[in-house]
């Protein structure tokens, strides 16, 4: 059974004539091309297909498209044209934090999340707000500085 589901795909409006019960995760990548959005686990556990649902950070491997139906949709494409993702860029790029780059499309929307709920972050908040990612290469201490970094150097924004 196909269906027509609207909704906003990084600021664009949208639509997906198919299957409801498809994966978001599926359509995003097969349909629509967003190839930012990573197939990691399919279990919600790795945030590498982490994208914002209207501004809240979702994992898109346990959704279907039919619940997205009218809903703002953020993926690393989308955020990537935002001022706030210039200063992420630069401080996850400052201190290194970027190696394989198959979580970090995660790791920037969750820190987009984090720092929009809290500016400004402890470090025991910033490793609490990525922890919804996992990171094989560089380790959670550089993408902890970089999200650190960012609150600082992206003040105001948030």
């Amino acid at each position: 059974m196909n269906n027509t589901i609207k909704f906003i795909l990084d600021g664009k409006n949208v639509e997906y004539n198919g299957n409801p019960s498809e994966r978001l995760l599926d359509v995003l990548r097969n349909y629509f091309h967003s190839t930012g959005v990573k197939c990691g686990c399919k279990e919600g556990e790795c945030g590498a297909c982490s994208v914002l649902i209207d501004g809240v950070l979702a994992n898109s491997c346990m959704l279907t498209v039919g619940r997205i139906e009218n809903c703002e949709v953020m993926t690393i494409e989308g955020f990537s044209k935002t001022k706030k993702f210039d200063v992420i860029d630069k401080a996850y790029s400052s201190v290194g934090a970027v190696q394989c780059g198959f979580c970090i499309p995660g790791m920037v929307l969750a820190t987009e999340y984090l720092l929009s709920q809290n500016p400004n972050p402890t470090e025991e908040e910033i490793r609490d707000g990525i922890s919804g990612n996992l990171c094989r290469c560089t380790g959670y201490n550089a993408i902890v500085r970089a999200v650190g970094i960012a609150a600082k150097e992206g003040e105001g924004l948030w």
